[in-house]
């Protein structure tokens, strides 16, 4: 399992910790693990979508660029 260090801003540290104290996570990790879950589910579509228009872009210049120049 791969280790992430990340520094968060006061206000959002307080937060995260308000909701384990109040029970919703057992600790940090846990939310950490559940809201970057979260927000790759929710962006995965659009990710994919993304790499597929540029895997498109890269194809069609390379097309371009092997066209021979009687085509």
């Amino acid at each position: 399992m791969k280790t992430v260090q990340v520094e968060l801003p006061d206000k959002l540290a307080t937060e995260i910790d308000k909701l384990v104290q109040s029970g919703w996570f057992h600790n940090e990790q846990e939310l950490m693990r559940y809201a970057l879950t979260e927000f790759v589910r929710h962006n995965l579509l659009e990710l994919t979508r993304k790499q597929q228009l540029e895997d498109i872009e890269w194809a069609i210049s390379r097309r371009k660029e092997t066209a021979s120049p009687d085509a």
